[in-house]
């Protein structure tokens, strides 16, 4: 399996447009994504689960792509799951599972449209980094939440090389405005000798 597209997404900068990029890996995502053992969904879904007190209520997968996060959240058992992504080629495929009650297109430019309150929890898996969504995203989402709300995310090793990843964290934590239930370092895609973190907050 060529690992084309995951030397190119790691080599573009952060904050940057990476739309085009994931519309033309949109069809051999999953396929090139499971042939190197892709493993944070499933770590951050299983990690989501044991903190979740009711895995009935609406959850938001931010960054969606093509299903492969929701199919782990639902494996999991949350069994009200909605997906924002910005790439319209990968929520069509996103689309054909039955992982997701809903399913919106974003746009990059604007900010996230998740309505404050809506979601008790919110997962950002494999999103926010180098090669894929802003760091600011992580305040925007943070914001969405209500109180006691969960927000599951990971950074990987690349982003984690950059100190103001962790940074943020601290941010939200340090001032009493979150804590920290979960961080966990652990496989993100063996196939390239990649790891991650993956982190459960619980907002103040």
């Amino acid at each position: 399996m060529s690992k084309e597209f995951l030397d190119k997404v790691y080599e573009l900068t952060e904050g940057g447009d990476s739309r085009a990029l994931y519309a033309e890996w949109a069809e051999t995502y999953e396929a090139e994504l499971t042939a190197n053992g892709y493993a944070t969904p499933a770590r951050i879904a299983d990690a989501l689960a044991r903190f979740a007190n009711d895995k009935s209520a609406p959850l938001l997968d931010y960054g969606c792509g093509t299903g492969m996060s929701g199919l782990a959240l639902q494996n999991a058992g949350f069994t009200v799951i909605d997906g924002i992504d910005v790439t319209a080629e990968m929520l069509a495929i996103a689309r054909q599972k039955s992982a997701y009650r809903n399913l919106v297109l974003a746009d990059p430019a604007q900010p996230a449209p998740v309505t404050p309150g809506a979601y008790s929890m919110i997962t950002a898996i494999g999103v926010i980094g180098i090669g894929a969504a802003p760091l600011s995203l992580f305040d925007e989402l943070m914001r969405a939440l209500p109180r006691h709300g969960l927000f599951a995310f990971s950074f990987n090793d690349h982003s984690l090389e950059q100190p103001e990843y962790e940074a943020k964290i601290m941010e939200w934590t340090d001032g009493g405005a979150s804590r920290l239930l979960c961080r966990e370092h652990g496989d993100h895609i063996p196939g390239q000798d990649l790891k991650s973190n993956i982190y459960i907050l619980e907002k103040a």
